[in-house]
């Protein structure tokens, strides 16, 4: 295959690239740099399948060089962060929603096979109901989760009015290697394991009670080839069969949780890292956590039912929380000591 990765030299878009140009396929990788880094895809730059593009996805045109050729497109590129949402919502809401709809148009008008985005867990918002089921979400609490939920309606009216093949997968806390630790906006592992390794203690928001389906970065790996491999007939049939156990009703659109199904509270995810770092730093094991306030647009606690991924798509993911965050930490330890 001919593949766009938009953020491609970002935490989860270099996974990917990596993994599909040594799979052999052909990989253009679209990146403003903004928050993805060069040295993610350095080692890749030197191979024949593999094209770096320096750009915007708020181009329309940028879109349409990168796309052009293409079988596939992995939309990976948004700017993540409940708290960045916050502060600056106009700013996520132009990389956001005006970006991914150059990327569906370019997508549409280059006629790509399949066109697979990330989505959110974000999305469920205020419901309680756990675990999380595709069909049933509450109110967006961020303008992140806003953004992100307007990504769905838009892929699903391109699906309808223009034929398109649009797959979206919800992310639940993904982690793993290339995860920056760095910037005011890092997502919780890496931060933890930074202050970890610098012998300082990490702050929990809260009391550690909250909960999360931390997802280890190889499962997404596995849903995004999968979602973009399965052919249309067998997408549609599967779907058709999971549909007919829903309530009357339910919206019957294409987007899968990827999570691991798994539930770890924030006190559990710091034991569990603490505990990891401490094989390589016996000092590690000594320090204890800071608890302060719960931030702004978190909710308690999320899990994912990840039973429509599992039965259309085939998504068997092979790390639970703890194999991953052994694999993480070990990753840091070797990339982040010095």
């Amino acid at each position: 295959m001919k593949i766009l990765i938009t953020g491609g030299a970002g935490f989860i878009g270099s996974n990917l690239c990596e993994f599909f140009v040594q799979r052999g396929d052909k990989v253009v990788c679209l990146d403003n740099l903004s928050t993805g880094f060069r040295h993610n895809i350095e080692p890749l730059l030197e191979c024949g399948n593999f094209r770096f593009i320096e750009g915007d996805i708020r181009s329309l045109e940028t879109c349409r060089e990168a796309v052009k050729g293409c079988e596939v497109v992995l939309h990976e590129a948004a700017l993540g962060s409940v708290p960045r949402s916050i502060n600056d919502p106009i700013n996520t809401n132009e990389n956001n929603i005006v970006g991914f709809l150059n990327m569906l148009v370019a997508a549409r008008d280059e006629k790509v096979r399949r066109f697979v985005y990330a989505a959110s867990s974000s999305t469920y918002g205020d419901s309680k109901q756990l675990p999380k089921r595709e069909h049933q979400i509450g109110r967006p609490l961020s303008p992140y989760a806003i953004t992100k939920f307007v990504n769905e309606l838009y892929a699903n009216v391109f699906a309808n009015l223009y034929g398109m093949d649009v797959i979206g997968l919800r992310y639940f806390n993904v982690f793993g290697r290339r995860q920056d630790p760095n910037g005011a906006y890092a997502a919780v592992i890496p931060l933890w394991v930074k202050a970890l390794l610098r012998h300082e203690s990490p702050f929990i928001n809260g009391d550690g009670t909250f909960s999360r389906d931390f997802t280890y970065i190889d499962n997404v790996i596995q849903a995004n080839c999968l979602a973009a491999m399965i052919d249309q007939p067998t997408l549609k049939q599967r779907l058709d069969v999971y549909n007919s156990t829903l309530p009357q009703g339910s919206p019957l659109d294409t987007v899968f949780n990827v999570a691991y199904g798994g539930n770890t509270t924030l006190i559990d995810l710091f034991n569990c890292l603490r505990d990891n770092l401490a094989r390589f730093d016996s000092a590690i094991s000594s320090i204890n956590p800071v608890f302060r306030e719960n931030r702004a647009g978190d909710i308690p606690h999320s899990q994912a039912s990840i039973d429509k991924a599992r039965q259309v798509l085939g998504y068997a993911p092979k790390f639970d929380a703890r194999q991953g965050f052994m694999a993480a930490c070990e990753w840091y330890w070797n990339n982040l000591k010095d």
